[in-house]
């Protein structure tokens, strides 16, 4: 019969919680309302990274889940903090990330009374998250942890938010650690399979497309051998390109915000759509218009790891309730058929990919063309690289060639501040690894501030600030509806190099194409967080267009 636990507190019993399940990291802004959770993990084998703002701590801890398909763990104080976190909450949520965010709360006695910065965690988070809790008895939370673990993976992953009493969280109890959790796999059946088979025996004109969750390298590199043994042409969803290799020769693309249109053709031409993983939410569907809803005939094949979500959109000819990587897995058993109906396919789609993906010139001295043509050289394969939104993503996500898993960092729910905070997070984590943020100069400033995170740390992100000196997206959907009348658009900026220094970073300012290379060699020999003042000429709104042509496009149509 085991030995009765020893009494511990509330914040020690969450802390052992926490190591049980192997965490290696959390993200915290302190706070009063969780002292005692502080002076746990004071001595436990967990490291902490200390933020400047929740919503960056939010975000890091959310970038983690991605990478580690393991729940990223944050941690804030009651009221301002949590409202704070809650964009990194939303980014889970949008993004299907495992995330746990633990929020400290007021005391016990005082609910109700709306005391200092006090919410309702339940209310507040309740519709944003998969589960939102709070714990009124220390010897409940072993129990309570290991729920939250496995809502977070199961399923559709996602986010779970606690509130922590601190008045709980000195109080002790008796109770047994919980055991360590681990994702339940969804596979599908034989008979599944088999159907399957019988359609893509029967199609003229397949195509695959990947995203969502709960993928693994395993899962991509049988999937990219499905791809050859098919020669299907394999596509991904918005800001998923590390789900497939961009080099393999059956790559279609994305299927994101302004994609190839020759692949939209593809997906319009299709007899036989296979969606793995992907919601098919509204950017990659082009706004819910590239398949009928509710139904689109015997076209489309959707796999997807919450069954929920299997005909919550688009009925399917076949639903398939698994997670990616069992499916892409069963993928080993399919046989091609004797006869290809789409020979060719493949290598067609990834010529046009490859056109696509080549940049052409834009207005002003500095090209953002050769600067992607430098970095494609010159990284290495494993370089992750992160975002936030706004057009100047456009030039990562169109013109670099991801070829390996687990090298992106970019919020399908288009917010922005992100790609700061998650590059933090990737170089915490991978401390070898090479990790380049781009960041509008817009975005930049949502976030900034944790630039000094990266320097408490020594950690050597490298930051492009693509400075346009406007909040860009929003001035080209101004033009294209307001022509010429320009409102609350326009920026002026710092001197964003000499914001790295002032940190204690490395900063240079990049005004042409020649500058580039070796101010970027600069960087990376530093060994210091660095940022990249990268200054593009206003008119090159987007790598297609001007600011100049977008106006006269909607004048000519008024």
């Amino acid at each position: 019969m085991p030995a009765s636990p020893v009494a511990r507190t509330g914040a020690r019993i969450l802390v052992d919680q926490l190591v049980r399940q192997e965490v290696s990291d959390i993200f915290c802004v302190p706070g009063e309302s969780y002292l005692a959770v502080l002076d746990a993990l004071h001595d436990a084998a967990i490291r902490v990274t200390v933020c400047r703002q929740e919503g960056s701590a939010a975000m890091m801890a959310e970038a983690v889940g991605k990478l580690t398909n393991r729940p990223g763990i944050c941690f804030v104080t009651r009221g301002p903090g949590a409202t704070n976190a809650a964009h990194g909450v939303h980014i889970a949520k949008q993004d299907s990330t495992p995330m746990i965010l633990f929020v400290g709360q007021i005391g016990r006695a005082m609910r109700e009374r709306e005391a200092f910065q006090e919410l309702d965690y339940r209310a507040v988070f309740g519709p944003m998250a998969k589960w939102a809790t709070e714990i009124d008895d220390p010897a409940r939370i072993p129990e309570i942890v290991s729920r939250a673990f496995h809502v977070a993976m199961s399923g559709r992953p996602g986010p779970v938010v606690i509130a922590l009493p601190e008045d709980m969280l000195t109080e002790a109890a008796r109770v047994a650690d919980a055991p360590a959790t681990i994702a339940t796999p969804t596979a599908p059946g034989l008979a599944q399979m088999a159907e399957l088979q019988k359609r893509l025996w029967a199609a003229r004109a397949p195509i695959v497309l990947l995203g969502g969750a709960r993928w693994d390298e395993a899962a991509v590199r049988a999937v990219a051998r499905f791809a050859t043994r098919f020669d299907l042409p394999v596509a991904v969803s918005f800001r998923r390109q590390m789900l497939f290799p961009a080099d393999h020769p059956n790559f279609a693309g994305d299927l994101g915000i302004g994609p190839n249109p020759a692949l939209l053709r593809r997906f319009e031409d299709a007899d036989l759509i296979l969606v793995i993983g992907a919601r098919l939410g509204e950017m990659p569907s082009q706004g819910y218009t590239l398949l009928d809803i509710p139904g689109d005939g015997t076209r489309l094949v959707h796999v997807h790891p919450d069954s929920s979500e299997l005909g919550r959109v688009y009925a399917p000819a076949q639903a398939i309730h698994a997670d990616p990587a069992s499916f892409a897995a069963a993928l080993e058993g399919l046989q091609p058929p004797n006869r290809l109906n789409w020979a060719g396919a493949g290598a067609a789609a990834h010529e046009s990919y490859l056109a696509w993906s080549e940049p052409g010139t834009i207005p002003g001295p500095l090209q953002m063309g050769a600067v992607m043509r430098h970095l494609r050289d010159v990284l290495p394969e494993d370089a992750i690289m992160t975002n936030g939104a706004g057009n100047y993503a456009t030039w990562l996500h169109r013109f670099h060639r991801f070829t390996r898993f687990q090298t992106q960092l970019a919020p399908t729910s288009g917010s922005m501040g992100y790609g700061l905070p998650a590059a933090v997070a990737a170089k915490r984590l991978f401390p070898a690894r090479t990790v380049v943020c781009f960041a509008g100069d817009g975005c930049f400033l949502m976030n900034g501030q944790d630039f000094a995170t990266a320097v408490q740390y020594d950690l050597a992100i490298i930051v492009l600030v693509i400075d346009n000196g406007m909040y860009g997206t929003i001035r080209m959907h101004q033009e294209r509806e307001y022509p010429g009348r320009v409102s609350a658009t326009t920026l002026k900026n710092p001197d964003f190099a000499a914001y790295a220094r002032a940190f204690g970073g490395h900063g240079e300012r990049v005004e042409t194409t020649a500058d580039f290379a070796p101010a970027l060699a600069r960087a990376r020999a530093s060994g210091k967080p660095s940022i990249l003042h990268l200054l593009i000429d206003p008119e090159a709104i987007t790598p297609a267009t001007t600011i100049t042509a977008i106006r006269a496009k909607a004048l000519a149509e008024k």
